[in-house]
């Protein structure tokens, strides 16, 4: 049995709890969400894009692209989407889009798909990602350029390859 001086620290110690405990809901949703940065990489040894956004991924197989897109991924993506591309994010696999493509037998087809694959790539990126009010990804516009994006494109597109 409590004493009545017991019973109100019990209860002055659960208004506390249920004080922190809402404090924290309303802190917490904001603290997850991720503010996107703009990579430190120089990307200054890639073939200039100039202003105007290409529909389709300029440096596909481009070696050195690639390598400045493992920089910019480790960066960048990495935290959601899984180090290397390799490991499992709380995010999309990045290596899956477009990798359908690769199947396909008809060459015109296999680049249409390509090229959608490419779009759907770079408007993700620049737009980000909201779904029933919730940002799943932050938009990427105005933080990473076309340079970036088309090299990080070309990282996860070598990823494909590569076994676990």
């Amino acid at each position: 049995m409590s004493t009545p001086t017991r019973a109100c620290a019990d209860t002055t110690q659960r208004r506390r709890s249920r004080a922190l405990l809402l404090a924290l809901l309303l802190v917490i949703p904001g603290a997850g969400a991720a503010t996107p940065v703009a990579p430190t990489v120089d990307l200054s040894g890639l073939p200039a894009l100039g202003n105007e956004w290409r529909e389709e991924n300029p440096y596909r197989g481009n070696a050195h692209a690639i390598a400045v897109g493992r920089a910019l991924y480790a960066q960048a993506c990495a935290r959601c989407h899984g180090a290397e591309s390799l490991e499992p994010g709380p995010a999309a696999n990045l290596r899956l889009v477009g990798m359908y493509c690769q199947r396909l037998k008809d060459p015109q087809l296999a680049a249409r798909c390509t090229r959608d694959a490419d779009h759907y790539f770079l408007t993700t990126v620049l737009e980000g990602k909201i779904r029933l009010g919730v940002e799943h990804m932050p938009p990427w516009a105005g933080v990473l350029s076309q340079e970036a994006i088309w090299a990080l494109r070309s990282f996860v597109e070598a990823q494909r390859s590569v076994k676990r």
